[in-house]
């Protein structure tokens, strides 16, 4: 499914968490002395949508919707609406290395010294940044709270994100932080765009320089293998692997080995919801109380309120609830789903801020299967109609939900870090605790099936000449939904992106050892699928994608 983010990560934010009473209760209060603190000057009203701003040093910012801002020396501080989470932009100026500067931007912001740093992780360079370096901090499990550090430099000048706060409030608020992270812009810096530029083709040589950068990228992050996919004009344009399937193994990953997806399985789940939609079945503003009457979500106000389209939007308001399917056995029935939605209640309202919960996106695919096969068990309804709708019709032949068939023959084994920092192969077992939630993310497939995937949605819902959805119902998946960050929304199991001015259709997925993603351009019929079996591969996935827009666009090299 999805894995939890700091700063400068990939990743989304852990499972959500709320601070004790009194740690709740002491943080607004420092908070509220802060801003009493402050001369008249230095604050400033809530805003009612995302506004720029500039730091005393002029470094580029933006103020989220909905936050209060307030300005002192040298740094900038957004406070969220709860009162309990805090993000500080600090020039700093001069420093010795990243780690000094962050040092530096504690003090400023607590007014002492800060957290020692337990990890300090490069990031690479881009977005006008010289240097970037993500730092994490020790934190009590009690205290349920994020604390976290981002250090950039331009020239001699650093500047430190910091935040400090309630990692449930973090939760709640990710689409948030991704826009105070992606705003950050050194002074007179202006993004590079390929908005109304035309791609190039992808010829055997701008594929060589892409398959040569993926290669080199997976030796220097030591990812043991990567399963890749390239197509255009609807055609596969290239399939196959690189590394092995497992360390110590002299087995080749090519494009019939097969990965767990993760969160991929989303979209899948969506298509189909399209093709039920296509045959008269349901409607995505159906109240789901209509298809599946048991269904229960919180009360029973919300309950009615609850149409299928809002099953897989992360903007029912749901907080992330995945320890239910973290520490779940294998065995655990598909109609826990449902148990755990009836005791769940929004934090938010629908369609007001994007927060991705597996439990509802779970549902969705159950709910599918119940409206096909209604009198067999949740799980065995949904994997037979994904066969029988998805996987059958899209050619996807190794795609399966099966365990024992999916770690069969040709397939990628996941690795992780050891108490040492060095790769190594490790068990899946515990990746077995998301099958009872497997509509949201637990399905294994080869490259081969994933790109047959991606070329379904740039085919508009064609695949080798025979439709297999509607246009309209398989694009209803990308319409923007709730906002995911400066440039991006969720639609319906589905992210749509404005990268660098090119629309980008695209997902991800994340379990322990494997990390993936695809990626389509409508506006240009490229797409592309990456599949990796180690924990390290998390930092290969969006320089990747930077690197295609590169190759296709003639952009400045940043990868």
């Amino acid at each position: 499914m999805a894995a939890g983010v700091q700063l400068a990560s990939a990743r989304r934010i852990p499972p959500g968490q709320t601070l004790k009473p009194q740690r709740r209760g002491r943080m607004k209060f420092l908070t509220a002395l802060a801003l009493m603190t402050l001369p008249a000057a230095a604050l400033a009203q809530t805003v009612a949508a995302d506004t720029p701003g500039k730091t005393g040093s002029g470094v580029q910012f933006v103020q989220p919707k909905d936050w209060s801002a307030a300005r002192t020396g040298q740094a900038v501080s957004f406070t969220a609406p709860e009162g309990d989470l805090r993000i500080s932009v600090v020039d700093i100026g001069a420093a010795s290395d990243g780690k000094d500067a962050a040092a530096k931007a504690w003090a400023v912001v607590r007014g002492a010294a800060g957290p020692e740093a337990r990890l300090a992780t490069p990031v690479p360079a881009g977005d006008g940044w010289d240097e970037r370096l993500a730092l994490s901090y020790e934190v009590a499990p009690t205290e349920r709270a994020v604390r976290s550090a981002l250090a950039l430099r331009k020239g001699t000048a650093w500047t430190v994100l910091i935040a400090d706060g309630a990692a449930g409030t973090a939760a709640k608020r990710s689409a948030a932080l991704s826009v105070v992270q992606a705003g950050l812009k050194p002074a007179g810096y202006q993004a590079e765009s390929f908005a109304g530029k035309t791609a190039h083709q992808l010829t055997p040589e701008r594929i060589r320089l892409l398959t040569e950068f993926v290669e080199q990228a997976r030796q220097t992050l030591e990812v043991p293998g990567i399963g890749f996919a390239l197509i255009d004009d609807g055609k596969v344009l290239w399939q196959g692997g690189f590394g092995v399937r497992a360390l110590g193994s002299p087995e080749k990953v090519d494009q019939n080995t097969k990965f767990m997806i993760a969160s991929n399985t989303k979209g899948m789940t969506t298509l189909l919801l399209s093709v039920l939609a296509d045959e008269g079945k349901l409607d995505w503003n159906q109240k789901v109380v209509d298809l599946y009457p048991q269904f229960r979500l919180g009360n029973d106000a919300v309950t009615q309120s609850v149409l299928v389209k809002h099953l897989v939007c992360a903007c029912t308001g749901l907080p992330r609830k995945d320890y239910g399917f973290i520490l779940a056995d294998k065995g655990q029935p598909a109609s826990a789903t449902f148990t755990q939605l009836a005791a769940t209640m929004p934090t938010s309202k629908f369609g007001d801020l994007f927060q991705y919960n597996n439990q509802l996106a779970s549902a969705a695919g159950y709910v599918a299967g119940y409206v096909l096969h209604p009198k067999m068990e949740f799980g065995a309804a949904y994997d037979l109609a994904m066969e029988e709708k998805i996987f059958k019709p899209l050619g996807m032949k190794d795609a399966t939900f099966d365990y024992a068939e999916g770690m069969a023959g040709n397939w990628a084994a996941p690795h992780g870090l050891d108490i040492d920092g060095k790769v190594t192969l490790m068990s899946n077992d515990f990746n077995g605790s998301p099958y009872p939630y497997r509509p949201a993310g637990a399905a294994f497939a080869t490259t081969a099936d994933m790109i047959r995937y991606v070329q379904l949605e740039l085919g508009k819902g064609v695949l080798d000449g025979k439709r297999v959805v509607s246009e309209a119902n398989l694009t209803e998946r990308r319409k923007k939904g709730v906002q995911v960050g400066p440039d991006s929304w969720y639609g319906m199991g589905l992210f749509q992106t404005n990268a660098k001015g090119v629309n980008v259709v695209t997902h991800g997925g994340t379990l322990l050892g494997y990390h993936s993603n695809w990626y389509a351009l409508p506006e240009s019929g490229v797409g592309m699928v990456i599949l990796t079996n180690s924990d390290p591969g998390a930092s290969l996935l969006a320089p990747t994608l930077r690197r295609l827009l590169e190759i296709l666009y003639d952009g400045q090299p940043e990868a």
